[in-house]
């Protein structure tokens, strides 16, 4: 069995953060699990984040997913592929 994870850091929440989300909406049917972690809150609130996604459906669409991310400035995302065998 192989699991499809995503990482994306963002290095400019401000910046980045709206099309990014626009970008995973419009790809929500592939997210399975979504996990948004980022450091301080309220005052001292991160411009940095990290998104956690379990993705599933076909392969060359979470590549898409992907290259689509990664045109976005200061986002860096990776594909990864886990086999359970």
């Amino acid at each position: 069995m192989t699991r499809h994870v995503m990482l994306i850091l963002i290095g400019s929440r401000q910046e980045a953060a709206e099309k990014v989300q626009k970008i995973l909406t419009g790809w929500g049917c592939f997210i399975k699990t979504r996990l948004g972690l980022h450091d301080d809150v309220l005052e001292n609130c991160s411009q940095s984040g990290l998104i956690f996604l379990e993705l599933t459906g076909d392969v060359d669409k979470m590549k898409e997913i992907e290259h689509k991310l990664n045109l976005v400035k200061s986002v860096d995302a990776q594909l990864i592929s886990l086999n359970t065998d």
